[in-house]
C-alpha cells in the first residue's frame, strides 16, 4: 500500500556518518521537492526512501504548474547547531510557493549534488 510517514531517512544516516553531505561550504545543494496529493500516488515514502529518484521513477512528484516546477524549492545551507540535546539544521528561507493553486500529500527534501 503507498503512503508517506514522516521519516529520517537511513540512507541519509549512514551517509551523514561517512562524511557525504556537507551543510557548512555550500558545494551541496539541498531541495524540497512536493509529492501529489491525489489517490493515484504509487511509491511509499519513508525511513526506507532511498533519494529523489524514488519519487521521480514512481511519478509521485506534483507537477509542473499551478506555482509549482519540479525538482523543487532549492533550500539555503545553514550551520548545523543543537539545542540540548537535540541536533538539527535550519533552512533558509522557509520554502515558499507564491501564487499555487495546488494540493499536495508531503515532501521529501534531498541533496541534489549526491545522488
Amino acid at each position: 500500500m503507498a503512503g508517506i510517514t514522516s521519516a529520517l531517512c537511513t540512507s541519509f544516516k549512514v551517509e551523514l556518518l561517512e562524511g557525504d553531505h556537507d551543510f557548512n561550504n555550500g558545494a551541496d545543494a539541498f531541495k524540497v521537492a512536493l509529492l501529489k496529493a491525489n489517490a493515484s500516488i504509487t511509491g511509499t515514502y519513508g525511513a526506507a526512501t532511498t533519494n529523489y529518484s524514488d519519487v521521480t521513477g514512481n511519478s509521485d512528484e506534483l507537477p509542473n504548474g499551478s506555482g509549482y516546477t519540479t525538482g523543487g524549492y532549492a533550500l539555503t545551507n545553514v550551520n548545523p547547531t543543537s539545542s540540548g540535546t537535540t541536533a538539527f539544521t535550519d533552512f533558509s528561507a522557509n520554502a515558499q510557493w507564491t501564487s499555487a493553486t495546488f494540493t499536495t500529500r508531503g515532501c521529501i527534501i534531498y541533496n541534489t549534488s549526491d545522488g
